[in-house]
């Protein structure tokens, strides 16, 4: 995160004052959070409300109050997603830098973003982090893709902001990286963090148990830092067991939006309410985002600067929940995703989370896909083999996915088959995000077992 003018150290001196503040008030003991009366989010929500004043989706806003506020419509994914030029304050080259969603849900929105925004949502992170990451003599390894999507910027910015010695390696970047230079890259530098997509990690650690290099390259790692694709629990402890390291979910957001939580070290998702107003789409309307509501996450980022947004449905299922062990009193969000997320299989409506609780709970399994046939009546799933594990075990290992399949999530694989290897979209992380596309082949010619 560079910072060029007297007005960028500022406005980051500001931002810092905001989080660092705010999250004080919430790991006190004494201090209570409301939204009516949180660290003067009002004068905040005004800001965002008049610069959101100058974009042509907003233009008919008005003069902000409180009211106003709670009675504008929220704003659909879906609406942005059809006309993002019109949600812009800035014109598209006028932004320091240029990105653009991954495109999974539709066409790539156009996103630029000027110093404040990158500014403003690095030191709201980085200081979310800052137990974890600093003064811990910690050095990162960033495996995450850095063309056109902001992610691996991200990370750089917020180990550049928190001092920690980093270096940036996609696995992916054909002609820069492999595996080969990232682990001669390894040998020198010895990361003891890795900023990594779940996709990515399963890949790269079925290679190093390949090479008998695993056990080796793990014993500088402490923590595995899960970005850019959805990461189960089950998938989380399975590559903690793997790599000797704590696995987390390291954030929430989106590339429109910007960060809007990121994890403790207790591994759970805290809402980044210093720069993000929150509420709760349910029953009830548009209502507080309090602890124990649940219902689709509507958020306001306050700091947004090219693309300002008012009451944003993000369209995914949220749980708020309190009392973290960590001590930090924002509430600790749990996202189910989007309903139009999950895809039917054999009569059941089935989400990434759903299956991936099933799929990597032995802690054996390197990766899976999806078959079906055009009718969505037959269901196969491979399952991608540990190199270390025995093969005789497989049998019970099936019978054992079945159960739990049937069990969760209500139906029975017409075969399920281990394989030495699947292709590599089922674990290319940023380049290939999408469930739907990554996971999922369609057969047109089904073969018995």
């Amino acid at each position: 995160m560079k910072i060029n003018s007297k007005s960028d150290l500022e406005f980051m001196e500001r931002i810092q004052r905001e989080v660092t503040a705010h999250r004080g008030a919430a790991c006190s003991d004494e201090t209570s959070y409301t939204v009516d009366d949180a660290w003067n989010d009002t004068s905040k929500l005004a800001e965002v409300w008049h610069r959101a004043g100058q974009t042509s989706a907003y233009a008919s806003l008005g003069t902000f109050s409180t009211q106003a506020f709670q009675d504008l419509p929220a704003t659909s994914k879906d609406d942005l997603k059809a006309r993002p030029l019109d949600f812009l304050r800035v014109p598209v080259d006028a932004g320091l830098k240029y990105y653009q969603t991954t495109g999974t849900t539709g066409a790539p929105t156009p996103t630029p973003r000027t110093a404040q925004d990158m500014i403003a949502n690095t030191v709201s992170v980085a200081e979310a982090w800052r137990p974890m990451l600093a003064d811990g003599g910690h050095r990162a390894l960033i495996l995450l893709p850095s063309d056109i999507v902001p992610v691996a910027d991200l990370m750089v910015g917020v180990c550049e902001f928190l001092g920690v010695p980093h270096a940036k390696a996609y696995p992916y970047t054909t002609g820069i990286s492999d595996w080969d230079r990232i682990i001669g890259l390894w040998e020198v530098f010895r990361p003891t963090v890795l900023f990594v997509a779940p996709g990515v990690l399963l890949e790269f650690s079925q290679v190093m148990k390949r090479r008998g290099l695993l056990d080796r390259l793990s014993q500088s790692v402490e923590l595995l830092m899960l970005l850019g694709e959805v990461s189960t629990p089950e998938l989380r402890a399975m590559a903690g067991q793997w790599w000797n390291a704590r696995a987390y979910d390291a954030s929430y957001g989106s590339t429109e939006s910007g960060t809007l939580a990121a994890c403790c070290a207790q591994d759970r998702l805290h809402l980044l309410r210093g720069a993000n107003y929150f509420e709760i789409a349910n029953d009830d309307g548009i209502v507080p985002a309090e602890p124990g509501r649940d219902g689709r996450l509507v958020v306001t980022p306050l700091n947004n600067d090219a693309r300002p947004l008012l009451r944003l449905d993000m369209g995914d299922e949220v749980s708020l929940t309190d009392g973290c062990p960590c001590g930090d009193k924002a509430p600790v969000v749990t996202v189910h995703g989007r309903g139009s997320d999950g895809t039917e299989i054999k009569g059941s409506r089935v989400r990434t989370r759903d299956l991936e609780g099933v799929v990597y709970a032995n802690s054996d399994v390197m990766g899976y896909l999806i078959e079906v046939d055009q009718g969505g009546t037959w269901a196969r799933l491979l399952l991608e083999r540990d190199p270390s594990t025995d093969r005789e075990a497989e049998p019970a290992k099936n019978d054992l996915v079945q159960r739990r399949t049937g069990e969760r999530l209500g139906f029975r694989w017409d075969e399920v088959r281990f394989v030495n290897r699947l292709p590599v979209t089922t674990k290319s992380g940023g380049s290939q995000k999408s469930w739907k596309r990554s996971n999922f082949r369609v057969v047109d010619e089904v073969v018995p077992a």
